[in-house]
Parts: structure tokens; sequence; C-alpha cells
């Protein structure tokens, strides 16, 4: 091979790769792990020759001033390595304490001695034999260390070269020839000796054991690898390893040049074994090459990201020009264009300033960047605020009433209560909204009511429904940090309003949920607090708002889901159902000019008899609103819109016959008290959220053992109630003439009918208390009665809820007495009179009343003898 000559530059972060071969001499050095580099070597020229059998290496300063007295260094080949192994080992050596790296066997290195100690022994060294011992220390950070700070295992080493550098520092180029372990040293000055021992290899079957033989083909192979894929490696080095034939010294070779720690160069120093030396060299590598995959397929993707932004970049610098060409906006002018904007607002001084901020923000995003359009709806947004936007209030106090008596028939509590609040609002001029509860049963026109105070005020309309709401984010917004960022529910309805003022209708705010991602009741806390939320903080916004003037309406079925926290914020308005003749008003009224309109019928088309609708009340719906009644007006309303469209005779005023015709059978059981001839049947009244309804309780006896038996699906607080009113009777048997062991031997059941409706509540207990006591003494209960009301161990009543609703149902069951606790009587005082009529209220304190007043002398017929039984035993 003719003789090539090659000439490298040594500066800072540099590294340049020379590897010892049989054939070539390409050598490691990194500078940021040289071995007892004082400083850096800069700018230092290196010239290569490679030979066929030699090869040389050279320094100086520049290209010119490289020192022209060659020195030829030698190799390292198959036969060296032998003659290494048998070479004889001085029994004392001066030892070299190097740090950040390992020398091995066979591996030529350049070393720049920084310590005087280090300098006096390889000037030593160098006018002897030139034979020394490297030991790498335990810790690097330690600059003068001791003989602990040292490993034991090290390598015996051939000076091969010391040189002056440029710099004023000494290179001495050192090839390891074998192992040897430290004995006691015997001197620490002027720098370390100790006795050396040599190290062999365990012994092995070598290039024949063909494991030993795909471990070295697998280093060679991803050697090569790492090759390619490092960029500062060049591509020269692949041919040194190709040209290795000491397998011993290839494992050697990749172990001094790879990216590890000294501690594990150390470990791989000691393994004696040439199998797991290499074993665990391909473990190393194998990591090694796996880190720069990843980093290549890294540096791939930013690369192509790179592209791809520049790209985006190029094609967006065109755009801007085509539409400036064309006189189209550009982003600069549509950023300059919500600035106006923003100028023209009159907002405080903070909003202004964040405004600014944003844009200025906007204005150094690229346009083609998906930020660029997150920060565009974010100032959007902004602009887009009623921040100090009202709408001016209609005081007339006569015209509102007049609003609110043409939109809903009745409904007085919530009618006073917003004139008050708007006369209050007149003389004062500036009010806090109330959050205002409307709590009754379905079909009420709690949520219609909403509509019609916004009219009544003239204020802008906002309805969100909270029905299954179970993400907090609904209410308070996410954070613009998040993909598909918004505000929240509030912030976006008061947008799309268009004012800071409105009535805002909190629809079913009974049915939110609540789930891992938060509580939207508790999101709610701020909003509807009015001592808070002039300050509303929205994530999305990122700025407070003031919520004080919007005037929040609240509807809901029940108040037991709603949170205390929350239900204390707002005030509570009962909305209780319509009686029978409130139903016909509000039929005549509203719902059937509302089916004439939708159906498109005229008014002589369509008429229904008073006699017509109450039939379609009692015997087509059950409730206490008038939703159903609306679906059945609407139901006969398209049967006759049928016939006019078809230009076939119809009837234009609606009797009975015709309703009952149109809407087929009956789908309601009429809820009608029965009778008293059966011992043990009382009537009760329930409430629930669909409004009041007549409950009956049945008790029966059975010889036994004095069981009590209970069901009819019922609730823990019902079934306890039961308990107290049969433990009641039984420590007041005498008071109703029984015999108190009559109970140890009837066994008891006691039945709530319509067993597939769960039921609850303590308002049953004095109907059960009645309704054992004529089950044992087997005498009638009072003709046409019911009853509501707990009742507690001691014997008292105590008040019950949903007094209207339960009288109603009352009255639709043709029930004339109805015995209630003494403190619902403030119940009784506000409800209309017209709800009352025919109906006789009895007041009781405690349970003897409730039996004086409930149980008729007279015995049902065919009586049980409930004491035959205790009178055979006794006799």
């Amino acid at each position: 091979m003719s003789k090539c000559r090659y000439i490298f530059v040594l500066a800072d972060s540099t590294q340049i790769w020379f590897c010892f071969s049989v054939r070539y001499i390409i050598f490691f050095i990194y500078l940021n792990e040289c071995i007892s580099l004082a400083q850096p070597l800069n700018n230092v020229y290196f010239e290569i020759m490679f030979s066929n059998k030699n090869s040389i290496i050279r320094f100086g300063n520049d290209e010119d001033s490289i020192d022209e007295s060659p020195e030829f260094l030698p190799l390292f080949s198959k036969q060296e390595e032998d003659e290494s192994n048998k070479m004889d080992v001085p029994d004392e050596l001066p030892v070299l304490a190097i740090k950040n790296t390992v020398l091995f066997p066979g591996v030529i290195f350049p070393i720049t001695v920084g310590r005087d100690k280090s300098i006096k022994l390889i000037k030593d060294a160098n006018k002897k034999d030139n034979i020394i011992a490297v030991v790498s220390q335990k810790n690097s950070n330690v600059e003068d260390p001791t003989i602990d700070d040292l490993n034991k295992i090290g390598t015996l080493a051939k000076i091969i070269k010391v040189m002056r550098m440029p710099d004023g520092t000494t290179t001495v180029i050192i090839q390891g020839k074998r192992r040897v372990i430290l004995g006691d040293f015997v001197a620490e000055e002027p720098y370390f000796r100790a006795k050396v021992t040599s190290l062999t290899d365990e012994l092995f079957k070598g290039e024949k054991d063909k494991e030993y033989k795909a471990i070295i083909d697998s280093i060679k192979d991803i050697s090569y690898n790492i090759i390619n894929l490092a960029p500062n490696i060049p591509s020269e080095a692949s041919i040194a390893i190709k040209n290795i034939d000491s397998s011993v010294f290839l494992v050697h070779f990749v172990a001094s040049n790879m990216n590890i720690s000294v501690h594990e160069k150390q470990e791989v120093l000691e393994l004696l074994n040439p199998k797991k030396r290499s074993e665990k060299i391909l473990e190393h590598i194998t990591k090694e090459l796996q880190m720069l995959e990843l980093k290549d397929q890294i540096q791939n993707r930013v690369r192509t990201d790179i592209d791809k932004q520049q790209r985006e970049y190029f094609l967006q610098q065109q755009i801007r020009a085509i539409q400036e060409e064309l006189g189209g906006d550009t982003p600069d002018k549509e950023i300059q264009n919500l600035r106006e904007k923003g100028e023209s607002k009159s907002w405080k001084k903070d909003i202004k300033d964040h405004f600014n901020k944003e844009l200025d923000r906007l204005q150094r995003v690229n346009p083609a960047s998906p930020d660029y359009s997150v920060g565009l709806n974010y100032v959007q947004l902004l602009l887009d605020l009623p921040w100090d936007s009202y709408t001016t209030d209609n005081f007339d106090l006569l015209n509102a009433k007049k609003v609110l008596d043409e939109d809903h028939f009745g409904l007085d509590k919530v009618k006073k209560r917003i004139l008050e609040y708007l006369a209050v609002l007149k003389l004062k001029g500036d009010l806090k909204s109330p959050i205002i509860c409307l709590y009754g049963p379905p079909g009420v026109g709690k949520t219609s009511l909403g509509k019609s105070i916004s009219r009544a005020l003239n204020r802008k309309y906002i309805r969100m429904s909270l029905g299954g709401l179970h993400d907090e984010s609904e209410i308070r917004g996410h954070r613009k940090t998040y993909i598909g960022a918004m505000p929240g529910r509030i912030i976006q309805n008061l947008k799309k309003s268009g004012s800071s003022n409105p009535v805002f209708v909190l629809d079913e705010i009974d049915k939110l949920g609540r789930d891992f991602r938060g509580d939207p009741s508790s999101a709610l806390l701020e909003a509807l607090d009015p001592e808070q939320n002039t300050s509303f903080y929205d994530n999305y916004l990122e700025l407070d708002y003031d919520l004080s003037k919007v005037l929040f309406v609240a509807t809901a079925n029940s108040l037991d889901s709603i949170q205390p926290a929350l239900l204390d914020r707002m005030e509570i308005i009962d909305i209780n159902g319509y009686s029978l003749e409130e139903k016909i008003e509000i039929a005549k009224k509203y719902l059937i000019p509302k089916q004439r309109k939708a159906h498109g019928l005229k008014g002589p088309q369509f008429k229904i008899t008073d006699n017509a609708i109450e039939t379609i009340i009692e015997q087509y719906t059950r409730e206490s609103g008038v939703r159903g009644l609306d679906k059945k007006i609407a139901s006969v309303a398209r049967f006759t819109a049928q016939l006019v469209a078809s230009e076939s005779s119809f009837k234009k005023v609606l009797s009975v016959d015709d309703v009952c015709e149109i809407l087929g059978p009956e789908k309601m059981e009429p809820e009608l008290y029965e009778n008293n001839l059966t011992a043990g049947v009382v009537t009760g009244l329930a409430w629930s959220p669909m409004g009041g309804s007549v409950l009956f309780v049945e008790s029966t006896l059975t010889k036994g053992k004095g069981e009590l038996k209970v069901t009819g699906q019922l609730g823990d607080v019902m079934k306890e109630s039961v308990s107290l009113a049969h433990s009641f009777l039984k420590a007041h048997a005498d008071y109703i003439d029984l015999d108190p062991a009559i109970f140890d031997f009837w066994n008891v059941h006691i039945h709530f009918p319509a067993g597939s409706i769960p039921k609850d509540g303590p308002s049953a207990g004095i109907t059960v208390l009645t309704s054992l006591a004529s089950l044992f003494t087997q005498r009638k209960v009072r003709n046409k009665m019911a009853m509501t009301g707990e009742i507690t161990l001691r014997g008292k009543v105590l008040p019950v809820g949903g007094i209207k609703e339960k009288i109603l149902a009352a009255k639709r069951a043709g029930i004339t007495d109805i015995i209630i606790c003494e403190q619902n009587k403030k119940d009784i005082l506000d409800i209309p009179k017209d709800f009352l009529k025919g109906l006789n209220f009895i007041y009781v304190k405690n349970m003897f009343e409730v039996l004086d007043h409930a149980l008729l002398d007279e015995k049902v017929k065919n009586p049980i003898n409930v004491s035959v039984l205790v009178n055979e035993i006794k006799k």
C-alpha cells in the first residue's frame, strides 16, 4: 500500500479518532474525557502517515511547523499480543494515576500530564525502560490522590513518545500491554511505586467457541452501526475495526472508546474471562446503539418539523404578499384592526392592558402556528364580551304586573317577589340581583316564568340547562393550555346575549352531577353568591367578570339533592301544583290558544267545553302541573287540524264525548277514596317531585308469634315509621281497650300498594298507626278521611312538607276530612281559599288525638276476634 497523509487540527469541542490496527492507525481522543488534561489541546496539528508496515504521527502548531523527524509507532498485532502476554513483569513499577478513563491492553492513548508527581514519573521512566503501571482513580474529582483513591487492578504500559506541546503542557503517548494487580506500595514520594503482579486471562476455547465468535461478530456489526450513526466519528474508523485480527484487542479497543463511565470501564478491565468481557461490552454498545438510534430519530423528526415550519413560513410570506397585492387583510392588518376595536371599547385599565399585552404576544407568533389561532380566539372573546354593556330596565310596575299576569296564571308569590325587586331597583338605582330558586313539581311553569321575568324587566333572556352536567369546566371554563379550550357556559352565554344584566335561568339545578371531572355545584357557589360574584373568575378568561347585575333564576323539582352551601345562597320560592279549577282556567287562557296557533287553526275552528277540559284533566292526566294537559290538548288540536286540512266536516266546539272519542279509552285510573268497610285499610297522603298523591296503607293479621312484615319497596325512614307505630300501639294498647298479650299471638303484615314505585319519608307515620289500631280493634275508620304526619316514640305528631300538593291529591280523590299536625296550620293559611273548598281540617298534637278522630266505635262486618287466642291460653 502506498503512503497516504492526513493532517488534522485539534480544537475545542473537536473529537478526532485515531485507531490502531494491523494496517492503520486511528487514534480516539475525546477532549471532554481526555486523561489528566490540564487544559484543552487547541490548534495543534497532527499529521498521520499510513504505510503497509509502519505508521507515523507528528505534531506542530501549524502545517508548516510539523516536526520533520517522524517517529514510527509500533503496531499491536496478534503476534505482539502474544508477546505482551509472555513478557516479564518487573516486581516493582512506578504507578501513574489517571482519571476520566481506563487504559486497556493493546490500546495506544495520549495523556496530558499536569501533576508534578506524574511529570517526574514520566521523565524517570523515559530515561530507563519506559515501563510503568497505569491505574485509574476511583474518584476523578480528587486532584491529589492517595493510595486508597486508586483501583487495585491496572495495566502495564509502555511509554512510546513524550512531547512538549506548544501550550507548555506535556503529552505522553502510552500503549497498554497487559493487566497487572498492585501489591504493596513501596514509595509515595516523589511518585507512587508499588509491587505488581501480572494477571492472565482465564483459559477458554477462544475462536473455537461458536458463541464467543458470534459475540465478537455482533460487536463488530454494532460498532459499524455506531460509526454510521455518530456524526463525530469519521467513516474511516470502520476500516480500522475491520482490520483488527485479534478478538481480544477488538474488545479492548471498543471498551476503551465507549461512552460509559470510568467505573464501568474498570469493571470490564477486571474481568479475566474473555467471553464474559465480550458479553459485557456487547451489552454496553447495544445500549449505546439504541441511544444513538433514538437520537437519530429525534433529530430526523426535529429536522422534519423545522423543514415544515420553514416551508410554512415561506408559504405564509407568499400568501401575505399575494394578500397585499390583492388588497386583503394580512395578519398584521388583522391585529391592527383588533387593536383599533379595543381602543373604541370603554374598558377598565387592567382589562385594556391585558388586551394589549395579548395582542403584542399574538403579533410575535407565526401566523402558521396553532398558537396563533388560540391567541386570536382569545382576544376576539375579550372584544365580544359585554364588559360594561347593560340593557335599560323597564321600571313601570303596572306594566310588569300586566306582563306577568298575561303569561302565567296564579304564582302570586313569584310575581310579588319580582315586583318588589323592581320597586327597590327603581328607588335605589343600583341593587345586587337576588338569586331566586323556583321550587316545585314539573309542569307548573318554572322555566317559562324566567322568560316572563325578562320580558317584564325588558332584559335579555338566557336559559342554561344543568341537567346531567358533570364537568366543572362547563361552569368555570378550561385553561388555555388545553387543546380545544373554551370559556365556561356562563361567559359563553353572556357573550351571546350581548348584555351584562340578563335574566339567567339555571334550569334543573337539582340535576347537577358529580364525578372525577369535578363538582359543578361547587363551581356555582361563586357565581350564585351576591357577595362574591362581582369578581367571577373563569379559567379561560383569566380575568374577573362582574355577575352582580345578572338576575339568576334557578329551577328545581327537589331540594334534597342540592348541595347545602349552594341552597343557602338562593332564595327559595315554592311553586305548588294547580287545582282543578286553576287547570281549567290555564287551559282556556293559555294552552288552547297556544295549540290553536301552533296547529294553524283559527279561533272559531277549535274550542273545548269546560266539562271536556275537566274530563281530560281527571281521566287522562295525573300531575301537579299542566304539561301533560298541554300534550292532550295538542292531540285534540291535531285531530281537528287533520279534518280541517282534508276539508271534512268537524265540530267547532268539542264536548266530553268528542274528547273521549279522540283520545280513546281512559288512560289513568282515578285516585278515588274507596270505603271504610275493611279494617286496617287507611288513606294517607304522599308527596313526590311529580306532585301529591293518595297512598293507601293495608294491614292484615295471621296467627303466629307476633312478627311484623312490611312490603311495598320502602325506604329506611318509612320502615322506621312502621316500627315506631307498632311499638307505640303495643305500649299503649290499653288506650284502645286491647290486651297487650294479643300482639304475641298475631303476625302483622303491612303493605303499601303500587309496589313498583319506591316510597320513603316519615309522613305516613300516623296513617300506619291508624291502620294498626283499626286492624287490632276491628273498628272502622272515619269515612272519606285522609291523614299525613310524622310520629315519635313518645306519641308526638310532627309537621311534614308538601301540604298543598297533598291537599290537591285529597280533593281529586274525593276526601273531605284531613288530619294533619297542628304545626302545619301555617301552611294551610298560606294556601288560597279556593283550594280549601269542601275540606275539613283536623289539627292534632299527639297520636291519641289521631286515634280519637280517626277511629269510629262501629266495627267492620264479620270482625276477627283477636282476643280468642289469648282467652284460650288463659283458660
